[in-house]
């Protein structure tokens, strides 16, 4: 329903966390829907927010949803110590983070990417992969270190000893971003579309999946049905 936003046990979920997730997004779009603005659509490789909204529309819900972490396939990028990178930027586009906080997280991840790139090159970087070496167990073999916050220090250590694990999840995300970067048009007439089973037109109709990412995610959904939609949307069909 166009203009409609609502959160908690609305939408099936339980739980104080999850009713305020819902409620944060359901403000910032009912405002920016007032104000003919594009909503803000969290994907589910951006947070958990992201995971719990899209749980919900794709996969419904038989018993009040509860959030955890075990439901995000992304769990190692959705880190309470890298929030601030991945969300910011969001919230500085729609007006809830200041332009001053929006550069303090620029600047503070400037500040990672240097160091990252000193210790590779004064081949600190490998020892600090081993797992009984810390950056401070290091200081004494790298007396030209410069100063830095904690919080600095920390995400360095993260990115150096989880370097493998993390690039591997930041490929799957890049591959989930070009689904997910490929919309369907909102009025699409799922009835009309041939090869399409009806269990699968059914649960398109209902569910009005915004993007291919999206509609691959819905129970009943094959991969055969989602060619057949892409097939007829490349034909120009709307």
């Amino acid at each position: 329903i166009p203009g409609l936003y609502g959160a908690g046990q609305f939408n099936g979920s339980s739980g104080y966390e999850e009713a305020a997730a819902q409620g944060l997004v359901a403000g910032v779009n009912a405002a920016r829907y007032v104000r003919g603005q594009e909503p803000m659509i969290l994907r589910r490789s951006d947070g958990y927010i992201g995971t719990l909204i899209d749980d919900l529309v794709t996969k419904g819900t038989n018993e009040p949803y509860r959030m955890m972490t075990s439901r995000s396939e992304y769990r190692l990028i959705h880190r309470q110590d890298n929030a601030d990178i991945r969300l910011s930027h969001i919230g500085h586009d729609i007006g809830l983070v200041s332009s001053a906080r929006h550069e303090a997280v620029l600047r503070k991840y400037a500040m990672v990417d240097a160091e990252l790139e000193r210790l590779r090159k004064n081949r600190l970087y490998d020892l600090l992969k081993r797992p009984e070496n810390s950056y401070d167990s290091l200081a004494d073999r790298d007396p030209d270190r410069p100063a830095l916050p904690r919080a600095v220090i920390r995400a360095v250590e993260i990115d150096v000893k989880y370097e493998g694990y993390i690039r591997r999840q930041l490929k799957e995300i890049e591959s989930f971003s070009k689904m997910e970067g490929r919309r369907i048009p909102p009025d699409t007439d799922y009835s009309v579309i041939p090869g399409i089973r009806t269990e699968a037109k059914q649960k398109l109709t209902a569910i009005r999946p915004a993007s291919f990412g999206q509609a691959g995610r819905i129970s009943g959904v094959s991969p055969a049905d989602l060619t057949a939609l892409m097939i007829w949307l490349e034909k120009g069909h709307t």
